[in-house]
């Protein structure tokens, strides 16, 4: 979900205060970390239907890795498949017990990193956190945290990358009144053509939105 290829030396419009991000990060890490150790360890090879090329362990091993990789360097091909496959390889046969352990252990480096960081990368990085923590929360059966402060930087997000999209009328996805947290599933590939007409919002503004971006429409809706 990394769409962001360069440093912005202005302010962003739309983007929360860096310090808020920063604070939603770590908030989320926690709960991630939360929720692994409490998630049986045989649910770990169980197919994460938003992401159905990987397990829940694989997914996990994703989230880990991207602190891991910006620790250590390794942002060579940031966001392509090979260093998101890395990081699956690199952390096969752990179980998820294992993964909060390396997430949580990687806090006392990462986070004095996190405010040096550009505010557009640093919002991206959260959304792409927060939506996978949504993806493994669906995957196991444990819902929650739709109105945590991720969410709200997640929108703040997409807000500022999309005042820059050439697809016509897209800002008018915020004026809709669907709630933040729908409304970021729905942007980022996560409802149906028929989920996305079911929240109101418009289907061929989403569809235009996805033939130019990263993101695409699952071809059939995935209830949550």
């Amino acid at each position: 979900m990394y769409l962001v290829k360069r440093h912005y030396a202005r302010r962003m419009n739309h983007l929360l205060p860096d310090v808020d991000v920063v604070a939603a990060y770590i908030e989320l890490r926690d709960r991630f970390v939360s929720l692994l150790r409490t998630v049986p360890e045989d649910l770990g090879n169980r197919i994460v239907p938003h992401c159905p090329a990987w397990t829940v362990c694989e997914l996990a091993s994703h989230v880990v890795g991207v602190p891991e990789d910006i620790i250590a360097g390794r942002m060579d091909g940031v966001a392509s498949d090979a260093w998101t496959r890395a990081q699956v390889e690199r952390h096969r046969g752990k179980t998820l017990c294992d993964l909060a352990d390396l997430m949580e252990g990687l806090s006392t480096q990462f986070d004095p990193m996190i405010q040096y960081f550009p505010a557009m990368a640093r919002s991206q990085m959260v959304l792409d956190a927060m939506s996978h923590e949504h993806d493994l929360r669906h995957a196991v059966g444990r819902p929650g945290a739709r109105d945590s402060q991720a969410v709200a930087v997640g929108v703040s997000f997409l807000r500022e990358w999309l005042s820059k999209s050439p697809v016509p009328d897209v800002e008018s996805l915020f004026m809709f009144g669907v709630q933040d947290f729908d409304l970021i599933r729905a942007i980022t590939g996560r409802r149906s053509r028929a989920q996305v007409a079911s929240l109101g919002l418009p289907v061929h503004i989403i569809d235009a939105l996805h033939a130019q971006s990263l993101f695409s429409t699952p071809p059939k809706s995935i209830e949550e």
